[in-house]
């Protein structure tokens, strides 16, 4: 058939000249782009997805960043926390140094005086001047706020507290288990009766967590006399003594001056001196169970170890017990009075005063032990922004004024000594103030200070040092996965090329022989 008006040949090999040409735009486009998905046409769920692999990395990257940075904040804290040791152990030495008052002269000591003194300002003005891009780190800055913080509790730090926006956390601490001292309980009936003997001595060591001391007591001295003998090694044995009176008899008590099970107090008696045994005279171990604290009270029910039998010769002993507290829930590690907790939501250290350590039940009841409002050094460490991706740590303040804290002597927060308190003119000056409470002072605060790089340290390496390697894994991860749906694959492109260049001559060819087709119908005119 001879056809001139329609060249249906024509038209097809327009069509499929038009099909290559297309096929041979694309494979050309996605070798100059390195791109097999250019525009949503090319895979439209292809696109979609490697958009959000695409929005993925680069908040992966940002976290990156975030991560490194976190970690430059955290060296500059650790610069300044490690001048501040330095000078605190400087510290240490001078009121060592000090101590040797009869080698000293008045202008020594004070010349030692000077040295702390300037040593203090430079620990605060170390506290205000540390910053990481004007944002001082050492100064409290970084601390976590709280309120309603109950009566029974002496200390606390909150080295960590991740907060919801706006949010609070109250901290529920329940005591199951009280701590308790160790104690052991003598019985003498009166003053010391030897039978008469003017010339035997009554002889006991007493051993505590810090060093033992042998006392010896003729007949007729008096129970105060046995207090005072005791109290007066109480630095060297750790261990003090006092009355305890019961319905029926009065008591010497020989108590740790600390609690938890690694305190001890041991008494043993080296000669009894023919002291007797008539109306319960010995020795008597504290007594176990129950809500009240084993030094309250001596186990009269049990077993009396006479002075004269072999188990007081050989050393009745008792060890004290540590806390046992919950805290929101978890189980917390515990020593004497201090028991702290270290989630990922919470790092909370808390110390309780004697009546609250002591008694088991509720701190603060149901208003709780104190509450977290805010503060805290926050850092985003994940791709994802919410509570789960958020990373906070409190760093306390380092100043004088703030290092230190504890008890020097008897009584309550009111006799609390902070490294402030060694200045000249303070109850802990070095000229004549208490080298001994001074000391405590300072060994506290490098305690504080080592504690606190500690947790910088293990913040860095754990928490900073491991998100950043894990990031980077999944940015790797998320580049592969975007790569295997959006690039190119040259290979396969190239051999595209080379079909849709061999199918465009030859369309285009075959276009040529089309058109000319419909001239050998003309031939049918001559």
């Amino acid at each position: 058939m001879s056809r001139i008006n329609t060249n249906v040949a024509s038209q097809i090999a327009q069509r499929v000249l038009t099909s290559n040409s297309k096929t041979l735009n694309t494979t050309l486009e996605r070798l100059s782009t390195g791109l097999r998905i250019n525009r949503g046409k090319d895979d439209p769920a292809g696109l979609i997805a490697s958009e959000n692999l695409r929005g993925e990395k680069t908040a992966l990257s940002a976290a990156i960043g975030n991560a490194e940075r976190t970690d430059q904040l955290a060296n500059i804290a650790e610069g300044g926390l490690q001048e501040v040791s330095g000078l605190l152990t400087e510290l240490q030495g001078l009121i060592t140094a000090t101590a040797n008052s009869a080698g000293l002269s008045q202008e020594e000591k004070q010349a030692n005086q000077l040295q702390i003194d300037s040593i203090l300002q430079t620990v605060d003005r170390i506290a205000d001047a540390t910053n990481f891009q004007g944002v001082k780190l050492l100064n409290g800055n970084f601390d976590f706020r709280t309120s309603a913080v109950s009566g029974g509790i002496t200390s606390f730090n909150v080295n960590g507290a991740k907060l919801a926006k706006g949010g609070s956390i109250v901290v529920q601490a329940l005591v199951t288990t009280s701590a308790q001292q160790a104690a052991v309980f003598l019985s003498t009936n009166g003053n010391v009766n030897l039978n008469g003997s003017n010339t035997g001595l009554f002889t006991i060591e007493v051993t505590g967590t810090l060093g033992s001391r042998e006392l010896s007591f003729a007949s007729g001295a008096t129970q105060q006399a046995i207090i005072a003998a005791v109290n007066t090694f109480t630095d060297v044995t750790g261990v003090k003594a006092g009355f305890f009176t019961s319905a029926s008899s009065n008591f010497l008590r020989l108590q740790s001056s600390e609690f938890g099970k690694d305190s001890f107090v041991s008494v043993k008696v080296v000669n009894d001196a023919g002291i007797g045994t008539a109306g319960g005279i010995g020795v008597f171990r504290a007594r176990d169970g129950g809500t009240t604290p084993d030094a309250d009270q001596p186990d009269t029910a049990g077993t009396v170890q006479t002075f004269n039998g072999t188990a007081a010769k050989n050393g009745v002993r008792d060890a004290g017990q540590d806390i046992a507290v919950t805290i929101n829930g978890v189980s917390a590690t515990t020593k004497g009075r201090n028991a702290r907790i270290n989630t990922d939501f919470l790092d909370v250290d808390i110390t309780f005063n004697t009546s609250t350590a002591t008694t088991r039940g509720l701190v603060g009841g149901s208003t709780g032990a104190l509450s977290i409002i805010g503060g805290g050094a926050e850092f985003q460490l994940a791709s994802r922004v919410d509570i789960a991706g958020k990373v906070a740590i409190g760093i306390q303040d380092v100043s004088a004024r703030r290092l230190g804290g504890i008890e020097t002597g008897s009584g309550g927060s009111n006799s609390l000594r902070f490294l402030s308190d060694l200045a000249a003119g303070k109850l802990l000056n070095v000229v004549n103030g208490d080298l001994a409470g001074a000391q405590k002072v300072v060994s506290e605060a490098i305690r504080q200070v080592s504690s606190t790089r500690g947790r910088l340290g293990a913040f860095q390496k754990n928490t900073v040092g491991a998100t950043i390697r894990s990031l980077n894994i999944s940015l790797e991860n998320s580049s592969a996965a975007e790569s295997v749906i959006r690039d190119a694959d040259f290979a396969s492109e190239t051999a595209s090329l080379t079909r849709s260049q061999i199918l465009q001559s030859a369309s285009t060819n075959v276009l040529g022989l089309a058109n000319q087709a419909p001239q050998s119908a003309l031939q049918l005119l001559r």
